[in-house]
């Protein structure tokens, strides 16, 4: 699984990268304002959470060949190109109401949370990913571990992506997304997709486990 997970991080962006921004302008008729939202969001996204969680809390490490302490410094496009598909994939016409902008937010929050749960808890068995949090400290299982962070991580950049998406494909379509208001309104959805589930996570981990969680946890030591 290891040896898989290792070719992965490598071909998966390379392959989905370029297919995935095809796909996307295809999809707008070459709008670089709605490309921008859909295939750039994830990127940054996985830039800015994971390289904080390494680097700066340190709460998770990447085991792998290349790192920038414990990042990988290609880690934004290996989770950025593959949601980027994933979103293509289940996208099926551009929003027009409040309804289809709500019916996007919740297929990409179960879609995206589905797939990354299963990946964590992959990499997390296969020794790529290490994450020390409460149940890592209570020597729980990988889905366990993974189970603690990332519905509230995934899922929720998910719902936040997805609306933010089809919110963009609204303004869109009522002719009101300048490039000041598109500035605007994609600042305002990486800024929730940043937001809304770190927070719903510490919440979450406070009512748990009684800290933030946004910390290493020391491991508990056997009784003798």
């Amino acid at each position: 699984m290891k040896k898989a997970l290792s070719i992965y991080q490598y071909v998966a962006p390379a392959i989905l990268g370029p297919a995935s921004f095809a796909l996307w302008q295809s999809e707008y008729a070459g709008n670089p304002k709605l490309v921008a939202t859909a295939w750039l969001i994830p990127v940054l996204w996985a830039y800015i959470v994971p390289g904080i969680g390494t680097n700066v809390l340190r709460v998770w490490e990447l085991d792998t060949r290349f790192r920038l302490g414990r990042f990988r410094p290609h880690h934004g496009f290996v989770f950025g190109s593959a949601t980027a598909m994933l979103a293509r994939l289940v996208h099926t016409s551009r929003a027009g109401d409040l309804w289809s902008i709500a019916r996007s937010a919740l297929v990409l929050c179960a879609v995206i949370g589905f797939v990354n749960v299963l990946y964590d808890v992959k990499a997390l068995k296969s020794g790529i990913l290490r994450v020390y949090n409460q149940p890592w400290a209570d020597g729980r299982s990988e889905t366990a571990i993974a189970m603690d962070y990332a519905p509230w991580f995934f899922g929720g950049f998910g719902a936040m992506y997805g609306g933010g998406m089809a919110t963009m494909e609204w303004l869109d379509g009522r002719g009101v997304l300048s490039m000041s208001a598109f500035a605007m309104a994609f600042a305002a959805v990486l800024g929730l997709t940043l937001v809304v589930p770190t927070a719903g996570y510490v919440l979450q981990s406070i009512r748990r486990h009684g800290h933030w969680g946004t910390r290493p946890v020391e491991r508990k030591c056997p009784s003798a």
